[in-house]
């Protein structure tokens, strides 16, 4: 996990640390667009996806700022988190992630998860020492590993790994709108600017195309 936490570190910071903060227009320096574009999931609302990596420091740092843009997210606007997949040593994050997902479980474990991983500095490197962590948070042990290694959780997974490649990532986290673009910034809330400023365009561009 060290490799990829400075690897992917350096490349998120890339695209960070370059950038001024967003205003109105956008201009390249606040966004990377995605070619081709990537389909949405059906309906009428401007799609937000996230994606990240437990082992990230970035997006641990970034969950409180995001945490209080999800509290006055536009009605318009769907939001979901994808588990990104450079290598194979980052599957088990995303199998946790699923696996929370599919238990029931995500919205009271998934910052524990980041915590225990960045401030309590737990070896979460394989699904064996992760569902022994869950088993002392309030879900089986057994059944937590039991559902990781499933059916359902491994399509999940091998999809997350087929996105993170189809979207062009070069790096976590990454916040992309309606599958054609990727907000930069100098710091989360800039990012996060340039994130509305995104959404305010692909709405424009959802009216264009005759989409309500």
């Amino acid at each position: 996990m060290k490799f990829g936490f400075k690897t992917l570190a350096a490349l998120a910071l890339a695209g960070f640390m370059s950038m001024g903060v967003g205003a109105a227009p956008l201009t390249d320096k606040d966004f990377r667009e995605i070619r081709p574009a990537q389909s949405t999931e059906p309906g009428n609302k401007v799609e937000v996806i996230e994606f990240f990596w437990y082992g990230c420091p970035h997006c641990f740092d970034l969950e409180p700022t995001l945490k209080k843009w999800l509290s006055k997210m536009p009605s318009d606007v769907t939001f979901k988190r994808v588990p990104a997949i450079f290598r194979q040593s980052w599957v088990p994050g995303a199998q946790t992630y699923y696996t929370l997902e599919t238990l029931g479980e995500l919205d009271r474990l998934h910052g524990k998860v980041f915590d225990a991983i960045h401030v309590d500095r737990q070896p979460f490197n394989d699904i064996g020492a992760i569902s022994t962590w869950m088993g002392k948070n309030g879900i089986d042990a057994k059944k937590f590993e039991e559902t990781a290694k499933s059916f359902a959780v491994s399509g999940k997974v091998q999809r997350a790994q087929q996105m993170s490649a189809a979207y062009q990532l070069t790096g976590v986290p990454a916040l992309v709108v309606d599958g054609k673009y990727i907000a930069l910034g100098n710091s989360y809330e800039a990012m996060l600017v340039n994130l509305d400023a995104l959404i305010e365009r692909a709405r424009a561009e959802r009216a264009a195309a005759g989409k309500k």
